[in-house]
């Protein structure tokens, strides 16, 4: 909750309106986390804490290593700070959190509602580009996710195989094949030992890293939303400013000198919008 709803929101907020990419914090698990603030210690909790802290660490280099965030004063408030606030567990639940949530949700009717006529076929083929590049990378991620799933259950009934070897050669009678049995059962401990690391590896060097930078194409892409949105909004004040435009025409052909000056009036605060929001399309 904290990364997510404090130190991202607030560099997002700031850079993203001019087209920086965020790096985003690593995804909430409410059944890890449950278990981490019941006390319940099993080896999952353990696992998912050594996962939560590899990925946080991975998303505060990300952080550093940008020349732009590193200077940022929230930035470096978060860094220098002894003590991190406590989450708030019920901010799910709060209507900031409702409001958020709703934001998110007009946000994606929106964007798939508006059709921009991209004039820059550099950002066309980007875009499409990194649409690609997610779809192969999120079909990548879900294959690596299953052999880390195989490798940890092969492990298991690796183990489970050792247990029993074991459990066989203390009970046979005959030495020889007591103790061949014995050296079985620690051979396949060791091969349990072996797939395990390995799946370690997999899901450390090769799930999460491409998790990440599936998040961080989702970041890609909501930099070119956000361009997207700057451009609605220049077309709307576009078309405001052409009606203020008939308006004015109007009042013209009905002789009302009266109102021209307030009609004038808008129409210079459109012109200063249209403006505006070209400078916005052009940073983004």
């Amino acid at each position: 909750t904290l990364f997510r709803s404090g130190l991202y929101e607030k560099l997002s907020e700031k850079h993203s309106v001019n087209g920086l990419i965020v790096p985003p914090p690593p995804e909430k698990s409410i059944i890890g986390m449950t278990k981490v603030k019941v006390g319940k210690e099993d080896s999952s909790s353990v696992e998912f804490l050594e996962k939560r802290r590899a990925a946080l660490e991975r998303y505060l280099q990300r952080i550093v290593v940008h020349p732009t965030l590193l200077q940022d004063p929230d930035v470096r408030e978060f860094l220098e700070k002894e003590e991190l606030p406590r989450a708030v567990s019920t901010q799910a639940l709060s209507g900031a959190g409702l409001l958020k949530m709703f934001s998110r949700a007009t946000d994606a009717v929106t964007k798939m509602t508006i059709k921009m006529d991209e004039s820059d076929i550099w950002f066309e083929e980007k875009l499409q580009e990194v649409e690609c590049e997610e779809q192969h990378l999120r079909k990548l991620h879900a294959v690596v996710e299953t052999l880390v799933n195989h490798r940890k259950e092969l492990a298991l009934n690796t183990a489970q195989f050792a247990k029993s070897l074991a459990m066989l050669g203390s009970s046979e009678d005959n030495t020889a094949l007591s103790r061949a049995l014995s050296q079985l059962a620690e051979v396949e401990e060791k091969i349990e030992q072996l797939h395990q690391e390995q799946a370690n590896m997999d899901f450390f060097i090769l799930a999460e890293l491409l998790a990440d930078y599936i998040r961080l194409l989702s970041a890609v892409r909501a930099a070119f939303d956000h361009r997207m949105k700057a451009w609605q909004r220049w077309q709307d004040a576009q078309t405001m400013l052409q009606r203020k435009r008939e308006t004015e025409a109007r009042l013209l052909w009905a002789n009302k000198p009266e109102k021209l000056q307030q009609a004038k009036d808008e129409i210079s605060e459109w012109e200063s919008r249209v403006t505006q929001y070209d400078r916005e399309i052009g940073r983004a």
